[in-house]
């Protein structure tokens, strides 16, 4: 899955997230909250994007755009992280 060719409005869904996570870390979230932020972030987005281009029908649409949300919000958790060792 190319998560770079998910792009709303020229900007990559990605990297909305990780700006999403950037600022509730300003706000004093810290620790494991930032991750479990990252991953409700991405679900909500991914689904969002998801419904955006066609709505999910049945199960195994929710489930599909429910993963696609889960691996956008991993995606953004694991950026985060490498960020944060690269920064140290």
């Amino acid at each position: 899955m190319d998560f770079s060719s998910y792009v709303i409005a020229g900007v990559p869904l990605v990297l909305v997230v990780v700006g999403l996570v950037e600022w509730v870390k300003s706000l004093g979230l810290q620790g494991v909250a930032v991750k479990f932020v990252s991953m409700a972030i991405g679900l909500v987005l991914g689904i969002g994007y998801q419904i955006s281009v066609a709505v999910p029908v049945g199960f195994t649409g929710w489930f599909g755009a429910s993963v696609f949300g889960l691996a956008l919000g991993l995606l953004a958790s694991g950026i985060y992280d490498a960020v944060k060792n690269a920064t140290k």
